[in-house]
């Protein structure tokens, strides 16, 4: 049986299922005085994807193709198939998904209601800013078909509206064309927080994707060290199939955490030294560039049993390096074992939704195993830093915000009510806002 949890596999939430299979269907039964949510793949971290008490609609079966316009890169498909089933059709046929996270294992759902972003957002901003239209299926049996151009508002309040409006049974996604399947990419050593931002600047220029991985633990003149990863598609036939998928599976194996100081020290110092030089280019598959733990299936029960959060954020760009500065200061002072920690510049492209996470400045994202109270304080004590600077927190990875965070992160949260379906809630929503079950 399919164990419904989100990707960091905590809060915990007993709730029960329904199933929607098919886009014609009628929306689920449901208990009476019971909320429902939508559910995809599980691939959020917090509870943005859970209903504790209540009932989740495992969408997963809404996993059929509609349509392919080959000539003008144009796919319509149900909400539930995953952008690494859409990959593997359009690729060979010389088109790509314009914005793709760090996992192939999302459904298109999924992204919609996250406005999930990407390693170009500098030049393609998020997900829904490619969307085309969808349709919304509300607990009444009533359709919307939303667009940018019509039913708007309804557009804006669904993308980025972390599930709460609707079920979307499907999309039409404007797709971009490449020269080929693989990726030319470059590594790039940086010393510090000020080199990276340098690179960032000068790699926006001529790099359509652009990302980092930082050294959390590293401290005095080589605080915020790190490899810097920029990338754009060539017609090369090196790399021209994705290669990650299924190498390893942990799914089966005891959850016990390898996740602590001491290993994530040796770790790093082992992964910043693994470049003798200071920039390295390559030529890789996409799999392999955008999607590096997909290689490793169930790889967050390396986290153990209590599981583990990561915390993003994004803050102005005039703020940056001091308020990324002090987070590293803070986590490296700490008790806790900051790992996967992920560093890049959002653009300067509005977000279409309501509540969506981008804006401009820059973003980080570490991981953390659950240590309990002790991380919960670290934490607090960084949302004052981040909000205190203007930037906000990213619901989709989210477990523990406080609603006085997220009101403060997100004012249009107010604006959003009148959109929300009157059947379907989530326990991220009612720990946030105070909406009832």
């Amino acid at each position: 049986m399919r164990r419904y949890e989100s990707w960091g596999r905590f809060p915990r939430a007993q709730q029960q299922t329904r199933t929607f299979s098919w886009r014609h269907d009628d929306f689920p039964a449901l208990p009476p005085a019971s909320s429902a949510l939508p559910f995809g793949n599980g691939r959020s971290y917090g509870d943005v994807c859970l209903n504790d008490g209540g009932v989740l609609i495992d969408c997963g079966g809404l996993d059929r193709f509609v349509a392919f316009n080959r000539e003008e890169g144009v796919i319509r498909c149900e909400g539930g198939v995953l952008l690494g089933d859409i990959l593997q059709m359009i690729v060979p046929c010389g088109w790509f998904l314009p914005v793709v996270p760090g996992t192939q294992w999302v459904t298109v759902g999924g992204a919609i209601a996250n406005d999930i972003h990407g390693k170009n957002h500098h030049r393609a901003g998020n997900f829904g800013h490619h969307v085309r239209c969808f349709e919304l299926l509300r607990s009444d049996g009533s359709r919307r078909t939303c667009s940018p151009s019509g039913d708007a508002d309804w557009y804006g309040a669904t993308v980025g509206g972390l599930g709460l409006t609707g079920i979307i049974t499907w999309a039409e996604i404007q797709l971009k064309p490449i020269p080929g399947a693989a990726i030319e990419c470059e590594t790039v050593k940086f010393r510090n927080l000020g080199e990276f931002i340098d690179l960032a600047q000068e790699s926006d220029r001529s790099f359509e994707y652009t990302v980092a991985w930082v050294d959390a633990l590293s401290s005095g003149s080589k605080l915020g060290r790190g490899l810097f990863f920029r990338g754009n598609h060539t017609p090369s036939e090196n790399g021209s199939s994705p290669k990650t998928a299924g190498k390893l599976n942990l799914e089966r194996i005891p959850a016990v955490s390898v996740v602590n100081r001491p290993t994530v020290r040796l770790f790093n110092s082992m992964y910043a030294r693994k470049q003798r030089v200071r920039s390295k280019s390559s030529v890789t598959d996409y799999g392999s560039f955008f999607f590096p733990l997909d290689g490793i299936g169930g790889w967050n029960r390396l986290y153990g049993k209590k599981g583990l959060l990561q915390y993003q954020f994004v803050v102005p760009q005039e703020h940056a390096l001091d308020v990324v500065a002090e987070v590293l200061v803070r986590t490296g002072r700490s008790s806790t074992a900051p790992f996967l920690t992920v560093l890049k510049v959002f653009g300067d492209k509005p977000s279409t939704g309501m509540l969506s996470f981008p804006r401009p400045g820059v973003t980080m994202a570490i991981d953390f195993p659950n240590q309990g109270r002790r991380l919960m304080d670290l934490l607090e004590g960084l949302d004052e830093l981040v909000t205190d600077a203007g930037g906000s927190l990213y619901p989709a990875k989210d477990a523990r915000m406080s609603a006085r965070v997220f009101q403060a992160c997100f004012p249009r949260w107010v604006e959003m009510k009148p959109f929300i379906d009157p059947r379907i809630s989530s326990s991220f929503w009612r720990r946030v806002t105070g909406a009832p079950a």
